[in-house]
Formats: structure tokens, sequence, C-alpha cells
């Protein structure tokens, strides 16, 4: 597999054609964003652990049947990934009051939900990626209905997958966002990562943030905490 020129450079990878023209080269960088690109930095690590560790979840998804875009690791900061074309939804399944929710129902952080809600957004950063419903999807034509239906059926069953994989690395599994996007026979499938990027972890024993938290909030010893999620995971050393 050859890597060609580069199709997408985004917030947190870069992405290249191959000689195949269903798989694309996915580089992973060190570049941290928060608050829609107001704050802006770099994670030393971050690339490769946010690689394995994607890739980490996509294969145990994919072990229960989710249909995803992950094809193989190529090295610690790159993978191969089928091409498919992102639909402009950003689901975000939340299991506790934490982030803008919290702030914006004024819940207090923490607060442990008796089912996931579940939100969707409108994946455009000149808008600031705003939180939308199943009829602004249907009016500005984002999705099909049946594809909205499907993301929110996977997105549950996804969350009941990695709140169980999480619990059993004494993590609690706060909230997570995930995209999806559709390959060339028009498939839907589970696409971009899985990683502390997008998700929010919390040490069960002390409630200590081990994600993109710690950078938003100027907590101090990101790396580590990315470090620790994939060590829970039972990451070793080398790819």
């Amino acid at each position: 597999m050859k890597r060609g020129e580069m199709l997408y450079e985004g917030k947190a990878k870069k992405i290249y054609c191959t000689d195949d023209p269903h798989v694309v080269w996915v580089s992973y960088k060190d570049d941290a964003t928060a608050f829609n690109g107001g704050k802006k930095g770099s994670i030393a690590g971050k690339g490769e652990l946010n690689n394995r560790i994607s890739a980490h979840f996509f294969e145990h998804l994919g072990s229960y049947g989710v249909a995803h875009h992950f094809v193989k690791l190529l090295s610690p900061t790159e993978q191969l990934a089928r091409k498919v074309t992102i639909l402009p939804i950003e689901v975000v399944v939340r299991n506790r009051a934490a982030g803008s929710l919290a702030k914006r129902l004024g819940l207090e952080n923490g607060v442990l939900f008796p089912q996931p809600v579940v939100e969707f957004y409108y994946k455009n950063d000149d808008l600031g990626d705003p939180l939308i419903n199943e009829d602004h999807i249907r009016l500005l034509q984002l999705a099909e209905p049946e594809q909205v239906a499907k993301i929110r059926e996977e997105a549950l069953n996804i969350n009941e997958l990695l709140l169980s994989r999480m619990d059993a690395c004494e993590i609690i599994l706060v909230d997570f966002k995930l995209e999806f996007g559709v390959d060339e026979s028009g498939k839907l499938m589970l696409a971009d990562e899985i990683s502390p990027d997008t998700c929010r972890f919390w040490d069960r024993e002390t409630g200590k943030p081990l994600d993109k938290d710690r950078f938003r909030r100027d907590l101090g010893d990101v790396e580590a905490a990315y470090r620790e999620i994939w060590t829970r995971l039972g990451g070793t050393a080398h790819v």
C-alpha cells in the first residue's frame, strides 16, 4: 500500500489517498484544540496514543458486529481506513452530566442519568457545531431519516459495549462523540476516532479526568492521562 497526496487535514489527523481508491491513509497528529479551535496547543505523544486507542476500540466494537472504517495499524501514528463520506452530524451519548450539557441544563457535574441521553450536533465549524434535532437534520438534508435512526441505534449499542469495556478498566465513561460515514456502496459505518480526544473518561475511584478536559481546563498531566487510558486497556509500548 502506497501513500499518495493529502486529501484533508483536520484538527487531529491528516488523511491521504492510497493506491486503493477505497482505502485512505490516516496520520494522527500531536496537535490539540478545544472550544471549536479557540484554544490550540500540542500534547506530546497524543498522535501515537490516539492512533493506538482508536484502533483498539474499533477492533473491540467490530468483534461485536459494529461496522466501522478501521482496516489496520501501519505505524505508531498511522493506520489504514476505508474511505467514507462523513455525514455532517456528530452524535454525542451522555451517561452523566458534564461539559456543555451540565452548563446548559443547570445540572450538577457527574450526576448519573437513569438512561443515556443522545444528542445530535451539526458538524459545521463556522456555526460552532450547534445542537440540532431530527427535524433540523431533515430540514438541512444532512442525512436520510433511516440513517438517523440507525445512527441513534448504533450509538446506544456502542455505548453499552464501551461502558462494559471501560468498567473492566475501572474507568467511568461519562460521555463521548461519534461520527459516521457512508462507503462507496452506501453502507453506513462508524468512522473518525474513539479516543480521549472524543470521550470523557474519569477514574472510577478518584473521579480524576483522563481525557482532553485536562487540556481544556489547564489541569496538566495531559499526556500522562492519555497514556493511562492506553495502559488500562492493556496497551504495550509498541504497535
